[in-house]
């Protein structure tokens, strides 16, 4: 590890936790942190599913548990996400429910991520796929973004200690920070089972350093986009209830 690494992280989670916590705490662009969770931990249980399958197809019935779990746990996560959005009027922008009605394909420059660009560097889009995903890099890069998510979490709850009204979302990040924890932990014990005490250290330590180099292409482009964020939550929009039907009246009114 750069022995540069521990500063540049602690000034990295010092930068994130300030942005975090200011963002969380301003009633205008809290919907757009909401959403962007909600978006980042409902989009991971299909891939935590399908690696779910390869563990049980490879006989790690304990692995296979643990992402079992840990899918179900990133489920009920995003519907925290999207509860705390209703609570505010707000829902997430998703191609069916777009205001302004489109649902073509958003431009592309605005879909791609500086950060997982940096953090993933030297792996293809295909190598990072579920069913071929080599083990030691799922498992070192996922423990790396929980141990952080557990601590960027806690520190969003704290941040809201004193808004009005904010108690249930306050309640509600802070469960997805222990779950966030223990899924560490379950994570760095797999690589322990898989590849020793030495080699776990090793691999973490590789992807803490790549998480640095990520969380300052992250700043880079920010400063370059001047502080502009994608807009991903909108007014949410309240469909009409569907009217019981009398079968009686019915009957009748076709006679």
């Amino acid at each position: 590890m750069n022995p540069l690494t521990p500063l540049l992280h602690l000034i990295g989670s010092g930068a994130t936790a300030y942005l975090l916590a200011s963002q969380i705490r301003d009633a205008q662009t809290r919907p757009n942190v909401l959403a962007g969770f909600y978006f980042a931990e409902s989009g991971s249980v299909p891939f935590l599913t399908k690696l779910r399958d390869r563990a049980q197809a490879e006989g790690d019935r304990w692995l296979a548990e643990q992402l079992t779990q840990h899918a179900n746990d990133e489920r009920r996560h995003g519907q925290i996400f999207a509860n705390a959005l209703k609570q505010l009027g707000k829902e997430a922008i998703t191609p069916e429910n777009r205001a302004d009605g489109t649902t073509g394909k958003a431009d592309q420059s605005e879909q791609k991520s500086p950060f997982f660009d940096a953090y993933y560097r030297d792996y293809s889009q295909a190598e990072l796929k579920p069913d071929v995903i080599d083990w030691h890099v799922f498992l070192g890069s996922t423990h790396i973004l929980e141990a952080d998510a557990c601590h960027d979490f806690r520190r969003m709850a704290q941040a809201l200690d004193g808004v009005p009204e904010m108690e249930k979302i306050q309640a509600g990040i802070l469960s997805v920070s222990v779950d966030e924890a223990r899924h560490a932990g379950y994570l760095k014990m797999a690589m322990q089972r898989r590849y020793g005490y030495i080699a776990t250290d090793s691999l973490i330590n590789d992807w803490r350093s790549r998480k640095v180099d990520a969380l300052m292409a992250m700043v880079g482009n920010l400063i370059e986009r001047r502080g502009a964020m994608r807009t991903l939550a909108q007014d949410r929009v309240e469909t009409a209830p569907v009217e019981p039907v009398d079968e009686a009246a019915k009957v009748l009114t076709a006679a």
